[in-house]
């Protein structure tokens, strides 16, 4: 079995990523995995900018040519050399599992391969082939946490020659999470906007990344949960008016669907009702916000909640790697997301 916990990425980044030529990075922070991927491609030493050498493909491109992803690890290049192969948006699709566990019989010669996969449950069918292969690294890449968000800040103002004061970290900490690239571009345009400063403060945070008009922001995710229409628009055109990043919007959306997988996964578990789950894993909530979390987490299922927090995660990374549409993007899933509650309370 060849798997670290999320936490030793870096360590094994720096160590032990030249020991292994297949890996499999899944979660359901997608920012991270897409990050993670690329820094295990720039250990491999190929040269990325090389058509050649580096075959990009999603899923959907071996769904038509099953047998391809064997084909193209095992051809020889062109013009010689080592080659990666880089999957996108992988799940449980057993044509992959099949090819994987065909490669993962002998080590790779002159091919590197990399798969990124959504949040793969314990036992699913590419996990569980990934985990028993010793030839194959498994790395989960979960949403990060206060001591990671830290470190991301640091980081980042760091290069900038930029502290931050406690109360504009507690503030930056707020806004960000749930998706590393959304989260680390959002520090970086902080820190360009704080340049020439020494420190960033509170208000800087508040100015750039926006002051989140919180209240706006939780009215669009609590009408988004409760599948108000209405409600969902008003709060949007407020959100809109005010200059607040819609991305935070999304950003905020998914970090609840994520608070309602962890509750249905321990409802289902252990067969509790949703009022059992509050007093517990609700505790922390506010007391408005509590009986549209209860009736959110009656309405849906665990496989509709995993299903949901993909699509935001995939919204997501799309608003950061096309920003002229993050706009449109995100409201188009947020709008697809309130009617699907809306159905579900119907």
């Amino acid at each position: 079995m060849a798997e670290i916990k999320s936490h030793e990425f870096e360590t094994f980044l720096q160590k032990s990523a030249r020991n292994y030529r297949i890996f499999v990075i899944y979660g359901p922070d997608r920012g991270l995995v897409s990050e993670r991927a690329g820094l295990l491609a720039g250990k491999t030493g190929v040269a990325l900018n090389d058509p050649f050498s580096l075959t990009k493909l999603d899923i959907g491109d071996l769904q038509k040519d099953p047998g391809r992803l064997v084909d193209e690890v095992q051809s020889i290049g062109l013009f010689g050399g080592e080659k990666l192969i880089w999957i996108r948006g992988a799940a449980n699709e057993k044509y992959l599992v099949d090819s994987l566990a065909l490669l993962a019989e002998k080590p790779l010669e002159a091919a590197y391969l990399i798969i990124e996969a959504g949040d793969l449950k314990k036992g699913s069918l590419l996990r569980k082939m990934a985990e028993a292969a010793r030839s194959v690294m498994t790395i989960p890449s979960y949403a990060d946490d206060s001591r990671a968000l830290n470190a991301l800040i640091d980081t980042e103002l760091g290069a900038e020659k930029l502290g931050i004061t406690p109360a504009a970290r507690q503030a930056l900490i707020a806004l960000i999470g749930g998706d590393r690239i959304a989260s680390r571009n959002e520090v970086r345009k902080l820190a360009l906007y704080c340049r020439g400063f020494d420190t960033v403060e509170e208000h800087h945070v508040t100015e750039i990344i926006g002051d989140a008009s919180a209240i706006s922001v939780d009215d669009a995710v609590d009408a988004i949960l409760g599948g108000d229409l209405n409600a969902f628009l008003h709060a949007m055109q407020k959100i809109s008016s005010s200059k607040t990043a819609i991305f935070l919007v999304l950003q905020t959306c998914l970090k609840q669907f994520q608070l309602l997988d962890s509750m249905r996964a321990e409802m289902d578990e252990k067969r509790l009702q949703p009022p059992q789950i509050m007093q517990t894993m609700g505790r922390h909530l506010h007391f408005r916000r509590k009986p549209i979390i209860e009736q959110a987490l009656r309405q849906w299922t665990a496989e509709s909640i995993a299903r949901e927090s993909n699509r935001l995660q995939a919204a997501i990374l799309q608003s950061r790697r096309r920003q002229v549409l993050e706009d449109s993007v995100a409201m188009q899933t947020l709008l697809s997301t309130t009617l699907q509650s809306g159905r579900k309370s119907a």
